[in-house]
């Protein structure tokens, strides 16, 4: 399964770069993040791997980020791989005529399992709606300086 999602994020280029290029802002943006590993590589840069560790209410996620292409401001490209499936990742930063950040993100879902296949065939929906989800987390953590972070 393969689609584009977009957002509009009015700050400059540069400015998203810089918050979106710290592992430590992750927990800001996505929801349900519970810690991250570095495996190997610089962080960020070609080849890096990254562990993600989820936990939503009683069940828990790890997923495996391996950058594939760096080259901020305009670039970043990754694969995300967790149990039953494979996202490749593709994101483009492009400044607009009032200095903010059109942000493109195309996303490929390959299924590694026949339960995530169905899913992917019966629910695609609910995979375009989270990184939607992301995306304007990202947005209004820019913008706004809004986390998702529950207060204590």
């Amino acid at each position: 399964m393969q689609y584009v999602t977009e957002v509009l994020i009015k700050k400059s280029i540069s400015e998203v770069i810089e918050k979106l290029d710290s592992t430590e802002n992750l927990k800001h943006w996505h929801n349900g993040l519970v810690s991250t590993e570095h495996i190997s590589g610089t962080p960020n840069e070609l080849g890096a791997t990254m562990r993600l560790n989820y936990s939503f209410g009683k069940r828990t996620m790890q997923i495996i980020e391996t950058v594939t292409k760096q080259n901020f401001p305009n670039e970043f490209h990754a694969s995300y791989t967790t149990e039953g499936v494979r996202n490749i990742q593709e994101n483009y930063f492009k400044s607009t005529q009032d200095n903010y950040t059109q942000w493109t993100s195309k996303n490929e879902f390959q299924p590694t399992s026949f339960k995530m296949s169905a899913m992917l065939f019966f629910m695609p929906r609910a995979f375009k709606k989270q990184t939607k989800t992301y995306l304007n987390n990202f947005k209004n953590f820019v913008e706004n300086g809004t986390s998702v972070l529950k207060s204590a």
